[in-house]
Formats: structure tokens, C-alpha cells, sequence
């Protein structure tokens, strides 16, 4: 840590001392050219931070550290945006002509249509953007600050300028930031510059360039500078903080560019699908009118049937009923706290055959605990609960004092000084919460269990040199001065400490460590791990050089291990099962040790006997073709890499396997990229991590997975229920008319009827429908990808087999009327139609299965639905105001059987396809399943 000789400013800001700094905040000052006493200076700060006092003062003062949002949209911006679609803008339109046509109360009736369904949709959308509000609530980034000596943990949005920010690996960076002490510090600032690889950071001043006096360095060169926004991939260090907000780099960018709307895969399908319905829509109405005069029928009134059967057939309340649906998703996901941040992050999810598992902070809570310390050739068991720096140490059954075991003090001391790990109590929620990587967290517990204080430790041995952790040396190095020595700890996997050390220690001596030795100690790990320990060797060396070379390590004592464990969630077990039971296979990729690797997958079920496990040495010596031989068959990937982990998705992917990753770390965030689909941990999961994910688990909920695929399912579903039902009952109104046409009958209906129809009996059903309640077993069947238009085969057999019965049945009750009593008929096609519709939304609810299986209190509100249209068309046909607008009168008890009993054949031609159907995919079930079988048999034994 480096220790600043300048004299600093008193806490004490003068109003002139105000007027500097805001200027100084307002004007960009060249930081990397000045020493760090100059900017404690310009700044007010000190080493040890700012005051709480004055910390909230300059928060009132400079607001929140946070980019520009997109304005909330008013309910009236909402309202107006709801006419920015094709398909109204055609009704507007028809409207219109209606009105100068002379037909106002259809043209008013178009426009109570718009009106009521723009209504609808504000509400709608009111609701899913209050939602998304709430969900970002969820997501906020931690920050590490020092203030008054001491270190908090607070959201980034108040780091205010003049803070000393405490930075460690995996963290996002809050805020523009000068570096103080950086020690082998790498960050990411991709995000910002769009340059990929780590970029070292150094806190030497830079120069002036050579070019100009005045020009300033590009972001990309300035090495002593941190940037919002960007990540730290490893080392640690500390920072002070020059800009907060707009004031940032990324700030500056952000008010100079607009918000980007980017266009979702749904949205595209609903565009091509609006498409689709405007062509259509006026091939259709041509033809009508063409025929229509062909059949002696006036332009006027072809042209107002042509209009009015373009109101029926746009469904200008599918984006209502769509937003319908997300936003009930939306809501049901963000109950069970999940947060998708992309829509085809859904269909993805449905779509995976391999889910890729990272064992800790998964499977695991990912609050490592050191339950058992080896040292000197005896065990002692640490007690406690997650975080909480409280616990006892026990020893041959006893609890003992640590400070009386000076192998205890040793062991606490090493994990004291080879752990960045930050912990913190936060009161409001009465939990301890660390910073930093969990390892070194349990480290840093321990050492507060046996009775070290890690700020006084910082003081008293202050560190000189270090090399963090990585994957590929895989241990972490620190030398610290320590009675005027340089005392080297090492802290890492076992089998890389064992090959650095030549000596055991004892209390009172050091030994060699021959190769007899050498076995035991291996014995014991072993025995550790295979009880499912993560275990970690620790050694040391009392007197080194300053610097160590990587290279040439210098020869260490071996102390002994320290064996944590992370307690698995209470849900894995049964989450593993039901994963399995939807056809996809988990496998678990974890950088612990073979042996303890084995024993958590065989705890959850992912391990069984007979499946493989391969290691990251193993895969190396692989190529390809091999790799992809042994994945079938292998269900735990042990001491792997970031690179390994790339090559193994890379390999299902080869298979044509769609992968789900999940994961916490910095370390797995370019699998999480490269993965179809990248989970990650809300709470405990690195920003890192958490940006390059498509979903996030808000409660670190593994069993969370399985909700958001059936949800993800169920929101695909229903929309296809919602379009069947409109295009269904929209084709078998318009095909009524043409059938009525190429027959020679009057037109069946007029205009303000059609417009009833549709405003009326599919405004109710349609949005029922779309509250329909999730089936079961959505994830045992095979998902399919949406089709461009919406429409797949079995729903285009499906319309074909609910307009055939409207249009004969409605035909055949019409021509019965027609000859004798023009009124009548019009309102017994019209009740004909109605009664259709209900019947066939109740068939649209399951595509295979009956009607009469279904539990029809399931779904209230398409009860409650049922009963309100039948309410409106028994006032239709019976009220002197309807009746004048709509041109109907009563029916009578024995017409309403007969129409009931007509329209029932709707149900009865979809239970028989229903039945083929069941019938037909069973059987081909049989079929598959013996191939299966047969093939299996025909196998040679090997």
C-alpha cells in the first residue's frame, strides 16, 4: 500500500473551496498527468476516504452516480402510440369512407372498436412498464468504498466524486476513476473502447506527449485511469474516484447518442404475420366486391360489406392481447425471480438438450466455509454459519482456545495475508456480505475465528509484493514484511503447492519433505476431497527476496490444507431430476479436483456409476473427434479452464446440440457468451458475469431454470391459441359471405353485425384466452421454433377444420330464413356466428386434448367471458337500441336450440381430429420407441 507523505487539506470545505470543485467537475481535467497528493488535493479527499457527512452532501450536490434512462412514457404517449400500426392505420382509414359514405353509425361503431382496444392496451402496457421498473430494483452493482478508515459495501449509484474505491477481481468498475496502488491489475474496458484483451493498470503518472502541450491522451492510453462501466479481469488495488455520471467516459457518449429500440424476434413474426393480413385483407375485399357486382349487388353497398369484413378479419386487437401475454409472463417470471433480458433467451431455454452446471454458486450457495484445517499431522474442525466470523475450533472433540496452538495462529495468518476478500455487515438486512472471490472470503473468516484483525494486519505487515491467483500458475502468491523479513505465503491447489515445496513444518522444527511424506500428505487430500472438500495447500518461505519471479519460485514450506465446503441448495436434487425428466442432460464443469468434483455430482444425481469424468489435462491431450466421442458419456468436467470450458460448448455445439450455461464468475463469462443460452446468479454473480448472461436468477434459485423454461413455453402457446382463435372464427365470417355470394343468397350478414362479431364475441374471448393457465407437461414435449408467420401446419389443418362447420352450419340456418323473412335471418346468422365462436374458443385452449378433460373452471375469466357474451347477444336481440343499430329481433326458445345444437358441430369435428390425433402421435410413439429398442439389440457387443 503505498503511503502518502503530502500534506492533505482539512475535511472542512469553504464556499470557495465549493466554487473550485464544481468547476473542476464541469471543466475535463487531464488526471492521469497529476501525482496523487495533487489530486487528494484538488478533490478534498483523503487516503482514508471521505466522511459519511460529507460523502451525502456531495451526493445532494453532484445526484446520483447513473446514466441517462429512457423517459417513462405518459399513459397519453402510450394511448396514441397504440394507432402506430398498419393494420390500424387501414381501419382509420375504412373509418373514414364509411363516414362520408353516410354510414356514420358504422363508422363510429370502427372507431369505438380503436377506441376501446387503444384503452386496453395503455392499461396493458402501463402495467408491463411499472413491472420492468420494479424488476431493474432487482439489479444494482455493489461497490467497495472507503469512508472515515473504514470499507462499505454500497450501491454504485452513490459513489460520489472523491471516493476511494477498493478494487478486486470481477468487479465492475462504478465510476471514472484515478489509480492509487494497483497491484498486477488487468481490466476489460472492451465495453468502452471496443478493443478485446486485458489492459494492464499502473499508478505511475503518465507523460505529457511529445506531439503538443495541450493535446489530451486517448482513453486506450491512459493506463494510470479506470472508466465506468469496464471490468477488472484480476489483481486488485485502489482508485480515486474523478467523475461520476454524465461526467464519465461512457457518459459523454451516452448524451450524445438516442436511445436504441431494438426489435425482438416476436415483434419481427408479428410484423411479417400484419403483413400477411393486409395482402389478404385486400385480395379479399376485391374479390367481394367483384363478385358482389357480378351478383347484382350494389357497389355501395359490396364496398361497406368490404369495409366492414376488413374491420372483422384485422385482428387490430392482437398487440392488445399480445402485450397481454408478455406482460403475464413477465409477471409470473419476475414472481419467481427471474429476470430474462432477452425474449429469445426464452426459446432458447425451451430448446436445450445440454445444461451446463458450474458447481459453485449453482449447485452450491456459494458461501465457502472452512470446516476442517490439516497442519502439523493433526485435524481440527472450525465451526459456523456461512460468513459470520464466528465459530469454534475443536480438536480431538474439545473446543479449545486457537491463540494456545501456534500451528492454529500460523495457519490463521497465512489465510489473513493471502486474502483480498472484503466482508462487510450490513445492519439493515442483518447479514454479512463479502466482496471478492468466496475462497479467499472463507480464508478471511477463518483468520477472524482464530482471533486476527485484517486492518491491523494490513498495517502491521504491510504488503510489498503479489501475485493474484490464476488459472493457469494456480496458486496466489504475497510477500509481506514481516519482522523485518520478507515473508512469502503461497495459498493454492495442491498438487501445484506440492511441486514448489522441499520442506513439512512442524511447531518446533522443519523437516524434508521426502517422498514418504510426500504420500502421506497426498493421503490425506485425497481423503478430504473424496468427502467432498475443496481443499487448498498453503506453504511459506520466512525470508525471500522483494519481487518473486513466477519463473523461479523460490523453495517453500509446506504448513498444510485448509478443506472448505459449500452447502448445497435445499432445491438441486429434485431441480437435477425434473431437468432430466424434460429431455435434457446437465452436466457439471468446475475448476475444483477430480475427487471432489465426483463427490458433489454423485450427491445431486449428475454423476452415476458408469458415466465418465474428464479433466482439463485430460482434455488437452484430446483432439476433437475424441473430445466429442467421450461427451456423451461424460456427465463432470473437473479442473477445467475458461479455455475448456469454450472448447466443450464448442463441441456440443459440433453435435448440434443447443447449450444452456450457467455461471457466476469472471471466469465464465465467455462461456456464458458462447453458450445458446448464458445464466447467471443475481446475488452472488459478478457484474462481469451478469452482463454477459441472457437471464438472471434474481434469488440465485437453481430450480428457477425449470420456471422460466415453462413459462418461456407457455407465453409461445397461448399466442398461438390467441391467433388460431382470431384467424379461425376472422376466415370462417369471410368465407360465410363468399359462400352466401357464389350461392346466390343475399349477403348474411351487414356491415355494423360483423363489426359486433368481432368487437364483441372475440374482444372477450380472445383476451380470456389469453389468460389461459399454463398446461402441464410443456416441458416432456419437443419444442419447435416458431414459424416466420405465427402459423405452423397443424394450426393451418386446424382453421380448415373450425371454418367448415361455421360456414355450412350458419349457410344452411340462414337459407332457411331468408325467403320469408330477410330480418329474421339476419339475426339468426348473426346469433349463428356468435354461438360458434364461443363453442370454438373452448376448442382453442388444447390442441390434442378434449374439451371434456379440461377442467372449465381453469380458466375463469374465459367463464366469466362465455357468460358476459352471451349476456351482450341476448341483449343484442333484445334491446330496441341494438336492435335498431344491429337490424335483429328476438328468436325464439326453438331457434336458440336449433342454433346451439348446429353450432355444436364445431366441437364435435375438433374432438374427432383431437382423437386422430392422440391416436396418431401415441402410435407414432410406439413406432419410434421400438426402432429405438431394435436398433439397440442390433448393436455387436463390444
Amino acid at each position: 500500500m503505498i503511503i502518502l507523505k503530502a500534506k492533505l487539506p482539512n475535511n472542512n470545505l469553504r464556499t470557495s473551496d465549493v466554487l473550485i470543485f464544481k468547476k473542476m467537475l464541469t471543466q475535463p481535467l487531464p488526471w492521469y498527468r497529476k501525482t496523487i497528493p495533487e489530486i487528494f488535493e484538488l478533490l478534498h479527499s483523503f487516503e482514508n476516504g471521505l466522511t459519511k457527512e460529507e460523502a451525502g452532501e456531495r451526493l445532494l450536490k453532484y445526484g446520483q452516480n447513473k446514466l441517462p434512462e429512457g423517459k417513462v412514457e405518459s399513459l397519453f404517449l402510450i394511448f396514441l402510440r397504440q394507432f402506430q400500426s398498419p393494420l390500424i392505420y387501414i381501419l382509420l382509414v375504412a373509418a373514414v369512407i364509411v363516414l362520408a359514405m353516410g354510414q356514420i353509425i358504422d363508422s363510429l361503431v370502427i372507431l369505438a372498436v380503436l377506441i376501446f382496444n387503444a384503452i386496453m392496451g395503455t392499461i396493458q402496457e402501463g402495467k408491463a412498464q411499472n413491472t420492468l421498473l420494479a424488476l431493474k430494483k432487482f439489479v444494482h452493482t455493489p461497490a467497495t468504498v472507503r469512508r472515515d478508515g473504514k470499507e462499505f459495501i454500497i450501491p454504485d449509484i452513490e459513489v460520489v466524486p472523491g471516493d476511494i474505491i477498493v478494487l478486486e477481481g470481477g468487479e465492475k468498475i462504478p465510476a471514472d476513476a484515478r489509480i492509487i496502488f494497483a497491484n498486477t491489475l488487468k481490466v476489460d474496458e472492451a465495453s468502452l473502447t471496443g478493443e478485446s484483451g486485458p489492459v494492464a493498470k499502473t499508478e505511475a503518472v503518465l507523460p505529457i506527449p511529445q506531439s503538443s502541450q495541450q493535446a489530451d491522451l486517448p482513453v486506450t492510453a491512459q493506463k494510470n485511469m479506470l472508466f465506468k462501466g469496464t471490468h477488472i479481469l484480476s489483481g486488485n488495488g485502489t482508485a480515486i474516484v474523478v467523475a461520476t455520471g454524465l461526467k464519465t467516459e461512457i457518459g459523454k457518449i451516452a448524451q450524445k447518442i438516442a436511445t436504441v429500440n431494438t426489435e425482438i424476434p416476436l415483434k419481427t413474426e408479428i410484423r411479417y404475420l400484419s403483413r400477411l393480413i393486409i395482402f389478404t385483407v385486400f385480395g379479399l375485399d376485391l374479390l367481394l366486391i367483384v363478385l358482389g357486382i357480378f351478383f347484382n349487388h350494389s357497389l355501395k353497398e359490396m364496398f361497406t360489406t368490404a369495409v366492414s369484413l376488413s374491420v372483422s378479419i384485422i385482428p387490430e386487437g392482437l398487440p392488445i392481447v399480445m402485450t397481454l401475454i408478455l406482460a403475464t409472463g413477465v409477471s409470473r417470471m419476475s414472481k419467481r425471480h427471474v429476470l430474462v433480458k432477452k425474449l429469445q433467451a426464452v426459446e432458447s431455454l425451451g430448446q436445450t438438450k445440454v445444461l451446463a452446471v458450474d458447481k459453485t454458486g449453482t449447485l452450491t450457495k456459494n458461501e465457502m466455509v472452512i470446516q476442517k484445517v490439516y497442519t502439523d499431522g493433526k485435524i481440527f474442525e472450525v465451526t459456523g454459519s456461512g460468513y459470520e466470523p464466528k465459530g469454534e475450533i475443536i480438536f480431538n472433540g474439545e473446543i479449545i482456545t486457537p491463540l494456545n496452538h501456534p500451528e492454529l495462529v500460523l495457519s490463521g495468518q497465512i489465510a489473513a495475508f493471502c486474502a483480498n476478500a472484503r466482508l462487510s455487515f450490513l445492519e439493515d438486512t442483518n447479514t454479512w456480505k463479502i466482496s471478492g472471490d468466496p475462497t479467499e472470503a472463507a480464508m478471511l473468516v477463518f483468520s477472524r475465528k482464530i482471533g486476527f484483525n485484517y486492518e491491523i494486519l494490513e498495517q502491521e505487515t504491510p504488503k510489498i509484493f503479489e501475485m493474484p491467483f490464476d488459472y493457469q500458475k494456480k496458486y496466489h502468491t504475497i510477500v509481506r514484511v514481516l519482522d523485518k523479513k520478507n515473508f512469502l505465503t503461497v495459498v493454492g491447489a495442491p498438487e501445484k503447492v506440492f511441486e514448489l515445496c522441499k520442506k513439512l513444518w512442524h511447531k518446533d522444527k522443519t523437516e524434508t519433505l521426502n517422498e514418504k511424506k510426500r504420500q502421506e500428505l497426498e493421503s490425506v487430500f485425497l481423503n478430504l476431497a473424496q468427502n467432498g472438500f475443496r481443499v487448498v495447500a498453503y506453504a511459506v518461505n520466512p525470508n525471500v527476496k522483494r519481487e518473486i519471479n513466477p519463473q523461479a519460485m523460490p523453495p517453500l514450506i509446506f504448513v498444510g490444507f485448509f478443506a472448505m465446503k459449500d452447502s448445497l441448495r435445499p432445491e438441486v436434487k429434485e431441480t437435477v431430476q425434473k431437468v432430466r425428466e424434460t429431455g435434457m442432460s446437465v452436466v457439471m464443469i468446475t475448476g475444483d479436483h477430480y475427487l471432489t468434483a465426483r463427490a458433489i455430482a454423485k450427491e445431486v444425481g449428475i454423476y452415476q456409476e458408469g458415466n465418465l469424468i474428464l479433466t482439463g489435462e485430460e482434455i488437452d491431450k484430446m483432439v476433437d473427434e475424441e473430445l466429442a466421442k467421450k461427451l456423451d458419456r461424460a456427465t463432470v468436467f473437473a479442473r477445467v479452464t475458461p479455455e475448456h470450458k469454450l472448447r466443450l460448448i464448442q463441441a456440443y455445439h459440433r453435435q448440434g446440440k443447443v447449450v444452456a450455461m450457467t455461471g457466476d464468475g469472471v471466469n465464465d463469462a465467455p462461456s456464458l457468451v458462447a453458450a445458446d443460452l448464458g445464466v447467471a446468479m443475481g446475488k452472488i454473480g459478478t457484474e462481469v458475469a451478469k452482463e454477459a448472461s441472457d437471464i438472471v436468477l434474481l434469488d440465485d434459485n437453481f430450480a428457477s431454470i425449470i420456471a422460466a423454461a415453462e413459462e418461456g413455453r407457455s407465453i409461445y402457446k397461448t399466442i398461438k391459441k390467441v391467433i388460431l382463435y382470431l384467424f379461425s372464427t376472422s376466415v370462417g365470417e369471410a368465407l360465410t359471405i363468399f359462400g352466401a355470394l357464389m350461392l346466390g343468397y343475399p349477403l348474411p350478414l351487414l356491415p355494423a353485425q360483423i363489426i359486433w362479431l368481432n368487437f364483441v364475441t372475440d374482444g372477450f374471448l380472445d383476451v380470456s384466452l389469453a389468460m389461459e393457465p399454463k398446461e402441464k407437461g410443456l416441458l416432456r414435449e419437443k419444442f419447435k421454433r416458431p414459424k416466420k408467420w405465427m402459423v405452423d401446419s397443424l394450426m393451418t389443418k386446424r382453421i380448415f377444420f373450425m371454418t367448415l362447420p361455421m360456414i355450412i352450419g350458419t349457410l344452411f340456418l340462414f337459407k332457411g330464413y331468408f325467403e320469408t323473412d330477410l330480418a329474421k335471418a339476419f339475426s339468426i346468422s348473426l346469433t349463428s356466428l356468435a354461438v360458434f365462436q364461443w363453442f370454438n374458443a373452448w376448442n382453442c385452449r388444447s390442441e390434442d386434448k378434449s374439451i371434456f378433460q379440461m377442467n372449465p373452471f381453469s380458466n375463469k375469466f374465459l367463464v366469466a367471458s362465455t357468460i358476459t357474451v352471451i349476456l351482450l347477444q341476448l341483449a343484442a336481440l333484445n334491446t330496441p337500441f341494438l336492435q335498431k343499430v344491429l337490424n335483429t329481433q328476438p328468436l325464439t326458445l326453438k331457434e336458440w336450440f336449433t342454433i346451439i345444437f348446429i353450432a355444436f358441430s364445431i366441437i364435435a369435428v375438433e374432438e374427432i381430429r383431437k382423437f386422430l390425433y392422440r391416436k396418431f402421435s401415441r402410435s407414432r410413439q410406439r413406432k419410434n420407441a421400438n426402432n429405438i429398442n431394435n436398433s439397440e439389440v442390433s448393436q455387436p457387443v463390444s
